[in-house]
């Protein structure tokens, strides 16, 4: 391309503000960076972004929020199908890397950008889902990747932009936190090791609250859409759920995983209303779908969380699974009450019309009412049959003949 137009990724962190420096400084190129707000950021941390890529020098800095889309197009479906990755992560990065971009491809196009730029490193998950929506939105345009390409470490880049006058806070600089509308990733030198755990003051909310507290979720047809009573949107009642339970610390932890590049990865998270959402929505399912439903989605939902995650959003066959994951949520409707206590949670239980957990057929482990005792010994008699004749037919190693 032979113009000098580059549109740049920007979170204002460590990593991206020593890209702004480098495409101007190193590569002579007009910086276009370009904060896409998947939810994490409020208007006054937009606005200390915005100010922040300005004092690096950028030739134009623009805020792209695609909060909406990243909920109706993404997050929703990561709550249908329950996903978390490693039956531990709710993928609060990995699903808004493909987002950011696309949203950064259709912005590079629209200016008419020779070049995309991004800060991820050579040995993590994002510089592929980058590079991946880039080479099938905008393969015209040219990627550059200094982090990548350079191999620096944290340390260089501090070094790097102090020679260039550039003041931060070093020390908050130490971890790159990653927050969105479905949770904060937190990385740092622990989590380059496999023993150590995160220090409290790395985590974006601290615990504020000591007490317990009862709160009530109210789903309609799988989506989040209230709180204690009050009607929310779902984003919404994320955001509203999040302030409350982040008081407690609840939803932290660490995930470790296979990176798409093939090595072992490890990162911390805090992501108190995608877990509790998760949990709560999962809950209610087991009472209200039938055990195939359960398991078919769980297939898929296990498919499409490592799709997402491996940045293959624009797969066909995500479109496919989505439909199967939507229809399956006609009946997921009901209300699920959980109690919040320092740094945990616990889904006490489930309100529905929908609830097949129904007396009038019987109650678990004590009566029957739908049918005989000799209704279920010809059924097991039944069920019994095809095993038996295998048994009657081969030497059984499992039985012992005396």
């Amino acid at each position: 391309m032979n113009n000098k137009k580059v549109v740049l990724a920007f979170s204002g962190g460590l990593d991206t503000s020593y890209c702004v420096k480098y495409l101007t400084h190193e590569l002579g190129l007009e910086v276009y960076s370009a904060l896409v707000n998947t939810g994490g950021f409020d208007a006054e941390e937009v606005q200390q972004i915005e100010q922040r890529a300005t004092s690096l020098g950028v030739h134009q800095h623009k805020t792209i929020d695609v909060t909406d889309e990243f909920y109706q197009q993404g997050v929703k479906f990561l709550i249908y199908g329950n996903i978390l990755k490693n039956n531990t992560y709710p993928l609060s990065v990995s699903a808004e890397r493909v987002f950011q971009a696309i949203a950064i491809a259709n912005y590079a196009k629209e200016i008419e950008s020779g070049y995309i730029a991004h800060g991820s490193t050579g040995a993590g998950n994002d510089q592929v889902r980058f590079d991946l929506v880039f080479n099938i939105l905008a393969p015209e345009t040219e990627v550059i990747t200094p982090i990548r390409d350079q191999q620096l470490s944290r340390e260089q880049e501090i070094q790097y932009l102090k020679s260039h006058g550039v003041e931060m806070n070093w020390e908050k600089a130490k971890y790159s936190i990653n927050k969105g509308l479905w949770g904060t990733s937190v990385g740092g030198a622990e989590t380059l090791t496999s023993h150590q755990s995160l220090p409290d003051s790395a985590y974006p909310s601290p615990l504020r609250k000591q007490d317990t507290e009862k709160i009530s979720l109210y789903f309609h047809k799988g989506e989040l859409t209230g709180l204690n009573g009050i009607e929310y949107s779902p984003v919404q009642a994320i955001r509203k759920l999040e302030s409350m339970a982040s008081q407690y610390a609840a939803g932290r932890d660490i995930h470790i995983g296979d990176t798409i590049i093939g090595i072992k990865g490890r990162v911390g998270f805090e992501a108190a209303a995608p877990m509790i959402i998760i949990k709560a929505h999962h809950t209610l399912e087991k009472h209200v779908l039938t055990r195939w439903q359960q398991y078919w989605k769980d297939q898929l939902a296990e498919w499409y969380g490592m799709l997402m995650h491996e940045g293959q959003y624009l797969d066909p066959v995500m479109r496919n699974i989505e439909k199967f994951m939507e229809d399956t949520q006609g009946n997921v409707t009901g209300s699920v009450e959980i109690e919040l206590s320092p740094y945990r949670f616990e889904v006490i239980g489930v309100q529905s019309d929908y609830d097949l957990m129904n007396s009038k057929f019987g109650d678990y482990g004590e009566m029957n009412n739908a049918w005989t005792g000799e209704d279920v010994k010809g059924f097991t008699k039944i069920l019994a049959n095809q095993t038996k004749i295998h048994h009657a037919i081969n030497q059984n190693p499992l039985i012992t003949k005396k």
